[in-house]
């Protein structure tokens, strides 16, 4: 008898056929969005069908995170994910892991698979990337010479830098020719020496923007010499031109006003820094002219100038006490004096002669102060006040006389 199976182990079989199929396991399906229901554990529950056949799809809830529309009915979509079977009813159905509206399904795959490849040749390393200028002179642009894109970024960069001049490579920025223009627009700016590339244009559909996702304007963007801003489409809008750049701007405009600074600010910075250096001088000059004025005092008292002065004001000084002093000495002097002429007064001989004394001096000249110095005969000189006169001797007596000048006879003489 032949081998006879369950139907647990045939569609378990069956299941191991879908599995070990690497297409089925990464296929692509297009189609149309019919029973779309959306369960409460999160996973989404729909078929896929077209004119001739439909396939039954889910979607858990675990890989719901990359999608970011919501499915409804009559969407034509491409579903990335496998196929498998689900032994319990034995049907086999579409287990989708992305789901991206039709026709932007192939260019999304395309993307990614070139994102994946150039960031693996390191076109997008953090390394490679240059520094945007701060204070460019020339900003070369490369987008269409017509539209918003443009006008907007003019309009930015000539009222927050008037000053800086504009270069601009008219490139076609949608469609087959796009890419080679973008390409060349890109190295003839860099060979004409230009600060900074903004490569960009306006908002657009995926395929409109497509340009800036080929492999030749990346390459163009990581060989340039000079650092490019990607200014591709609308905030939301991320292309591979925005990986290679040296800086992505969400918006032309925004692209615009990160490659030139505002002069508006920058003057009002440079006032507000004038005001501080000149409030630091003025505190600075202030503060050295105390210090001057300090150091003219120091100098002005040792100067030879002022020592002189000073000098000749302690000479002054030292003069009039001086001068005190000797009149002090002299009036001194002069009592003293006084006092010593009233005594010598009273002890002078004229004085005496004025008193009715008289001075006798012998035939020498000598003052006669005892009877003994003379003789009888002796002729003497008496002086008087008023005169002198000659006396001869023709006796003398002696006489004792006591402290009081009083004397007694003695009887005594010759």
């Amino acid at each position: 008898m032949k081998e006879v199976y369950s139907v647990g182990a045939l569609n378990q079989y069956i299941k191991q056929l879908f599995i070990s199929d690497y297409g089925l396991n990464n296929i692509y399906v297009r189609g149309e969005i019919s029973n779309c229901k959306y369960h409460t554990s999160g996973h989404i529950y729909f078929t896929l069908k077209d004119k001739s056949s439909a396939l039954a799809c889910v979607m858990f809830a675990g890989q719901r995170a990359g999608l970011d529309f919501r499915l409804s009915e009559g969407q034509q979509v491409v579903v990335y994910g496998s196929v498998s079977v689900y032994e319990r009813d034995g049907k086999y159905q579409l287990y989708a892991r992305q789901i991206v509206l039709d026709g932007l399904g192939l260019l999304y795959q395309k993307y990614e698979a070139l994102k994946k490849k150039l960031e693996a040749l390191g076109y997008f390393s953090q390394e490679h990337k240059k520094e945007i200028p701060k204070f460019p002179k020339r900003i070369g642009i490369v987008t269409a010479k017509t539209g918003a894109a443009i006008q907007d970024m003019i309009h930015v960069i000539s009222r927050r830098s008037p000053f800086v001049q504009l270069v601009l490579y008219p490139a076609i920025v949608q469609g087959k020719a796009a890419a080679p223009t973008i390409v060349k627009g890109i190295q003839t700016l860099d060979d004409f020496g230009v600060d900074t590339i903004i490569v960009g244009r306006g908002g657009g559909s995926i395929e409109d923007l497509w340009a800036f996702n080929e492999e030749s304007v990346a390459k163009a963007i990581y060989e340039c010499r000079t650092p490019v801003i990607s200014a591709v489409g609308h905030e939301t809008d991320v292309t591979i031109a925005d990986f290679a750049a040296d800086l992505r701007a969400p918006t032309p405009s925004a692209a615009a006003e990160l490659a030139v600074p505002d002069v508006r600010q920058l003057f009002a910075r440079l006032s507000q820094i004038e005001d501080k250096l000149d409030g630091l001088i003025a505190g600075k000059l202030h503060l050295l002219r105390q210090y001057m004025e300090q150091y003219r005092l120091r100098l002005t008292y040792v100067s030879p100038q002022n020592q002189i002065r000073e000098r000749r004001l302690r000479l002054a000084q030292l003069q009039e006490q001086m001068e005190t002093l000797t009149a002090r000495i002299l009036d001194e002097k002069k009592h003293r004096t006084a006092l010593y002429m009233e005594r010598l007064g009273g002890l002078s001989p004229l004085a005496r002669l004025f008193s009715g004394y008289a001075c006798v001096t012998d035939a020498q000249q000598q003052l006669v102060r005892s009877i003994s110095q003379v003789s009888p005969g002796d002729v003497l000189t008496v002086s008087v006040s008023d005169g002198d006169i000659s006396a001869q001797v023709i006796r003398t007596t002696k006489i004792r006389r006591n402290a009081h000048g009083e004397g007694k006879n003695t009887g005594d003489g010759i």
